[in-house]
């Protein structure tokens, strides 16, 4: 029985160092348990979709068994940034006062380099499978957003995920689409067990486990970017991928095709 994670709210108490990669400005920050974070804010370019994809996406990478870092949320003072000499970051600050999402900072991280470390079929396989549910178009050769952590494997980054919710008049027709952009991915060429995960996988993400994680989704960032209530918005999320799990045919048929 699969059991909603429970997601901590921590609140930001210091801005460390942005991380100047892609065009959100996530930056390292430190929190009132003591913890560093990245930290990714409401005001950055994509808003709330994309805390909203990288909360639905990492939870459920590790409801399907892969290491995410955990994932709160993180509380940001208006007092807070009014100090910060950087005038694009101290924008940055004060159009994300409020509920914004973070992710534990893993000290001391490799970016994975598939050059160096070879996964094995079976792992990889179970990456493709997961970015291709997710619709992710950001684990490429250029940026893997996978870390080596303790000696294993780390999933981050998937506020790239779930790009339907940019424009979602026909989300029941996208949701069935096969994932075209699987053909960048950076573990495609090993790939090769797609069809046994694909069972595996579809037998846990049952719609109560789907139903689960988008309940996670606070009302305060849907309020932000649309007209419907909070339950139309999350029933849209969790009928999107509930389609997708029961369509998974067309996108496991698209990879194996891209990777021959």
């Amino acid at each position: 029985m699969f059991h909603v994670p429970e997601l901590r709210t921590v609140n930001v108490t210091r801005y460390v160092t942005p991380l100047r990669e892609g065009g959100s400005l996530p930056a390292i920050a430190g929190a009132d348990d003591g913890f560093l974070y990245v930290l990714k804010f409401r005001g950055a370019g994509q808003g709330v979709k994309a805390l909203i994809a990288e909360l639905i996406g990492g939870e459920i990478a590790r409801a399907l068994g892969f290491k995410v870092p955990e994932i709160v949320f993180a509380n940001l003072d208006t007092a807070f940034g009014r100090s910060e000499p950087d005038e694009e970051i101290q924008d940055l600050l004060k159009s994300s006062v409020g509920l914004n999402l973070a992710l534990h900072y893993l000290s001391g991280a490799i970016t994975f380099d598939p050059a160096v470390t070879r996964l094995s079929e079976r792992q990889a396989s179970q990456i493709v499978w997961l970015d291709c549910l997710l619709t992710n178009v950001d684990r490429t050769p250029r940026n893997t957003n996978m870390l080596t952590w303790n000696k294993e494997l780390w999933l981050i980054d998937h506020g790239a995920a779930l790009y339907f919710h940019h424009a979602w008049d026909n989300w029941q027709e996208q949701a069935t689409r096969p994932f075209y952009q699987v053909k960048d991915h950076v573990l495609l060429s090993r790939a090769t067990e797609l069809d046994p995960i694909n069972e595996e996988f579809k037998a846990i993400l049952t719609p109560d486990t789907i139903h689960a994680i988008v309940s996670l989704v606070p009302d305060d960032w849907i309020k932000a970017e649309w007209y419907e209530s909070a339950d139309e918005v999350r029933a849209v999320y969790s009928g999107f991928l509930e389609a997708r799990v029961a369509a998974s045919a067309n996108f496991v048929k698209e990879a194996q095709h891209a990777r021959e």
